[in-house]
């Protein structure tokens, strides 16, 4: 490991890794955390540090560690919802007010979460998709929930329309500016001036979102 990070400790729950616009890379952590565990996280994410000190940035970018024990919280469209782990018999996952969780999951939490947001994601983009398209008078031909590494969605040639399964955990706002912002490709191909009037017609706080997505997007990309 070729770089140097500061840790900061304070009453949090999770640890995060930022790299920050000065490349200065800052863990925080909750208090009594052991150094080895601090360092053990960092190797594991040694990659994505690695990327973010290469490329210049405009935001800071961070990556939250996330420990699937009872207490802790988890996002989805834009809010937490605390955890509780219960002692099923069978791999499972449950949301009402809160997400609930088979402790037999274990090693496999993430992946039951991702499955669980992803199922959710082809429930609701679509449905906003379908919306917004009639809003705009415009034809589609798909709506696929992909695994995107480094974007939200996609409008492809033969009018596919492909949406990053994490944009589920966005608040509703967000996802309905990405939708309009892919929808919009099927009259401007390109980032025009007639381009974004035709997505502020239709998501007039498009600089909410668009701030939204700065400041918390990577905590989204890079979960899970």
């Amino acid at each position: 490991m070729d770089f140097q990070y500061s840790v900061k400790y304070s009453d949090r729950k999770t640890i995060t890794i930022t790299v920050e616009r000065d490349r200065r890379v800052v863990i925080k952590a909750p208090r009594g955390t052991p150094e080895e565990k601090i360092a053990a996280i960092v190797e594991s994410k040694k990659l994505w540090i690695y990327e973010k000190l290469k490329s210049a940035q405009k935001y800071s970018s961070k990556i939250e560690y996330k420990e699937f024990v009872s207490g802790e919280t988890v996002l989805y469209l834009g809010k937490r919802y605390r955890l509780e782990i219960v002692n099923n018999a069978e791999e499972s996952i449950r949301f009402a007010g809160k997400f609930i969780i088979a402790a037999v999951s274990g090693e496999r939490a993430s992946e039951v979460f991702k499955e669980w947001y992803k199922e959710q994601a082809k429930q609701i983009i679509p449905e906003r998709v379908q919306r917004y398209a009639s809003n705009l008078g415009v034809h589609y031909n798909k709506v696929l929930i992909s695994d995107l590494k480094y974007r939200w969605g996609s409008c492809t040639p033969k009018n596919n329309l492909n949406f990053n399964w994490r944009l589920i955990k966005a608040p509703m706002f967000v996802i309905d500016y990405v939708v309009v912002h892919e929808l919009a490709h099927l009259l401007e191909s390109n980032h025009t001036s007639r381009f974004w009037t035709i997505v502020e017609t239709q998501v007039p706080n498009l600089k909410k979102a668009q701030k939204w997505l700065n400041e918390y997007g990577i905590v989204l990309e890079r979960s899970f």
